[in-house]
């Protein structure tokens, strides 16, 4: 089974195809030596990707990508799909073709597939936590430079949403835009209503007073930052008798742990923002066991 590309909206881009690019020629630089003291060029092999953890897949695509760079022999087989919780030792992919460019391509296929399942299994543990509530879980830009796309990818892979993937697609204004804007927010608002009407629109406050300001300009999304939850159901309870049809929607950021989220939920978040799911992921165990082939017949 082969992965579609559009498989929870897959980044298959230039840019993806040369970050594989880049992470081969920084693990490979002038070859690998080891492989090639130690493997016979005739050499074939076969093999599986299994979890050693209990987590949730993704990134499977980038298997093909990556040896594929390498060689045009290689085949590979994925055993479930993207968005899939695996349990310990059960298979992921399976892999043959000639022995010397699997052993060339295992560590940086692994080390794309870790951490994207990495983020995808800390996603999925967020997003149960909040069941039930209708409460979102989103990412934010708290990416690695390059990797953006990917780590967005594998956020929704994990059962969550993105926020905005960069500067150009979301008009959010920060506490330091408070400080250094033309006019004030409401200015500012007001300008981005009127020469960006594709964008949405986002105000951040930190405290209820701000809140109170920036409900009147009926804004898309407020982010609460470093709110408490009962801060929240203030804010919640403020936003209703200002706006009882919703329209503005309360965005909650700042301390949102695996222990905290369920209590902003419940406190009527529409979404939690958490920046851990793609800075502090931990990436998700798993291994690739070769073996060789006698007679060249790597197919199971």
């Amino acid at each position: 089974m082969r992965p579609s590309a559009l498989e929870h909206g897959f980044p298959d881009d230039a840019w993806v195809r040369e970050l594989v690019r880049q992470a081969l020629a920084e693990d490979v630089g002038a070859g690998d030596v080891s492989t090639a003291l130690t493997v016979g060029s005739d050499a074939r092999a076969k093999g599986q990707i299994t979890a050693r953890r209990e987590g949730v897949v993704a990134g499977l695509p980038l298997l093909w990508r990556v040896w594929g760079e390498l060689s045009s022999g290689i085949r590979v087989a994925a055993a479930v799909r993207d968005g899939t919780p695996v349990s310990p030792g059960q298979r992921v992919a399976r892999v043959s073709g000639p022995a010397a460019p699997l052993l060339t391509g295992e560590r940086t296929a692994l080390n794309f597939l870790q951490h994207l399942s990495g983020i995808a299994t800390l996603t999925a543990r967020y997003v149960a936590v909040v069941a039930g509530t209708g409460c979102r879980v989103l990412d934010t830009r708290k990416t690695v430079p390059g990797w953006r796309s990917l780590a967005k990818y594998a956020v929704r892979a994990g059962g969550g949403h993105n926020h905005r993937q960069g500067l150009y697609d979301r008009v959010l204004i920060k506490d330091n835009h408070w400080a250094a804007s033309r006019g004030g927010v409401p200015a500012a608002v007001a300008r981005a209503r009127r020469e960006r009407p594709d964008l949405v629109v986002e105000v951040e406050v930190d405290c209820l007073e701000q809140l109170e300001a920036v409900l009147p300009l009926g804004v898309d999304w407020i982010l609460l930052d470093n709110f408490d939850p009962p801060g929240v159901r203030a804010a919640v309870a403020r936003r209703d008798a200002a706006d009882p049809k919703r329209r503005t929607r309360l965005e909650v950021s700042g301390n949102v742990t695996l222990e905290t989220a369920r209590a902003y939920a419940q406190a009527g978040a529409d979404a939690v923002s958490v920046g851990r799911l793609t800075h502090s992921a931990p990436a998700l165990d798993l291994g690739l066991d070769l073996e060789t082939v006698a007679g060249g017949k790597d197919e199971e």
